[in-house]
């Protein structure tokens, strides 16, 4: 179910003095429910030697919880420049990050080489020829295509811009070993949010299936493979959670099978990140207004550029109203920012205790995709970040965003283009 009873008895006590102290909107995160996360991900998948977890930087860039991930002995998958640079700051070097991008410029390509370099993941058989220095280990992502279907968030695989085709496997990898590759890995994305834990044994069967038939053909061995992120949480609460033990169970068991057939066994690479840190954070906002006309709007101090998810995808986040149980008063409202945009809505007809200037509200699992998807439309700013500490402190892990900090790409050298000359 949504947000753990424990994050809810450790915050709720103390949400009205932390909201006065700190000021709202923001988001807060539970460094306790991830550590423990963590340690459950680990003890599942401990019959595979090797295994690692490469947290989804794209989730949650905040330095303060890649600290958290890198004292779990978690690596990082990043796909950007920015969140290289964030992992490197955290302590990550070489196989500690593993860079999934796509249509990547030959300029990133070579920061992503530079310093103690990565484990790079080609998107593509055409990067072959572009990167710049072919490393020894190199990893390709895989697109199924019609062999496998998709998920409603991540859609069809044969629509996908992302993965070298079935096709292009063999290809792909002899022409890395012509570039000099020695070692090698296979990735796959094919889902997000997937609560059918049977759809992830799917995924490991079909990469352990194509690792056989690609190692044969080529002569060579898999380092890792990989069977990216997609685990999905419960944010409705009639949800059914994911049955991480039996997913980790099934896998083992299919490594195992693999390593009797093939004489060895690939280390087993995941890179959760919803999973992860989404169940522990919320957003916390403060009702600033009432609306009444055709429907009745309650207006808070947070809007998209604090959390887009629902507006953009109408994704569903549990809301609770600090002090107030659901009961027979409930009123069917719309739980609304202050952007120009009539999606700005995090909730739409929700029926919830009856809400008056000042109350706090919660709004649930945004832990992941919650901050990091923030932006600026209208001049809105994105909401400060704090951290719940296991030993009950907390603290403020980034400020909020100012006019100063929006503003400062104004500031600029005059640059004059002129074609008469």
């Amino acid at each position: 179910m949504p947000m753990s009873p424990d994050f809810k008895e450790r915050l709720f006590p103390h949400l009205p003095a932390l909201a006065d102290h700190f000021g709202t909107p923001f988001h807060i995160y539970d460094e306790k429910g991830i550590l423990e996360t963590g340690a459950a991900l680990k003890k599942a998948f401990s019959g595979i030697p090797g295994f690692k977890e490469y947290f989804a930087v794209k989730a949650l860039p905040n330095p303060s919880i890649l600290d958290l991930m890198k004292s779990m002995g978690f690596g990082f998958d990043c796909s950007s420049v920015a969140e290289l640079s964030l992992a490197r700051r955290a302590g990550a070097v070489r196989e500690d990050i593993l860079f999934t991008s796509n249509n990547t410029s030959k300029k990133d390509f070579q920061t992503a080489l530079a310093e103690d370099g990565c484990l790079l993941n080609l998107d593509d058989i055409s990067l072959v020829a572009k990167v710049p220095r072919m490393p020894e280990t190199i990893c390709f992502r895989y697109n199924p295509g019609p062999r496998r279907t998709g998920n409603a968030i991540i859609g069809n695989p044969v629509e996908a811009k992302y993965g070298i085709t079935h096709e292009q496997v063999i290809p792909a990898y002899q022409a890395a070993m012509d570039r000099g590759a020695s070692r090698f890995g296979m990735h796959t994305m094919v889902c997000s949010n997937e609560r059918n834990y049977t759809y992830m044994v799917e995924t490991a069967r079909m990469l352990l299936d194509l690792a056989a038939e690609t190692g044969k053909a080529l002569g060579i061995r898999f380092d890792f493979l990989n069977i990216g992120g997609g685990l999905g949480i419960p944010y409705r609460p009639e949800d059914e959670a994911l049955n991480l033990e039996a997913m980790a169970l099934e896998i083992t068991d299919l490594f195992k099978a693999f390593e009797a057939k093939e004489g060895y066994m690939p280390a087993l690479f995941m890179e959760s990140g919803r999973y992860m840190t989404g169940p522990h954070g919320v957003l916390v906002t403060r009702a600033i207004n009432r609306k009444d006309i055709y429907r009745t709007y309650i207006g808070v101090d947070a809007c998209m550029s604090s959390l887009m998810r629902p507006g953009m995808y109408g994704a569903y986040h549990h809301i609770d109203v600090l002090g107030k149980t659901p009961g027979l008063k409930d009123l069917a409202v719309d739980v609304v920012g202050a952007l120009c945009e009539n999606n700005d809505k995090f909730a739409v007809e929700r029926a919830l205790p009856p809400i008056v200037d000042g109350d706090l509200l919660i709004i649930h699992d945004t832990g992941a995709h919650g901050h990091a998807m923030g932006f600026n439309y209208n001049g809105q700013l994105r909401p400060q970040e704090l951290l719940l500490g296991k030993d009950g402190k907390t603290s403020r892990i980034r400020r909020a965003e100012t006019l100063d900090d929006l503003f400062a790409t104004l500031n600029f050298s005059e640059n004059t283009f002129n074609p008469a000359k």
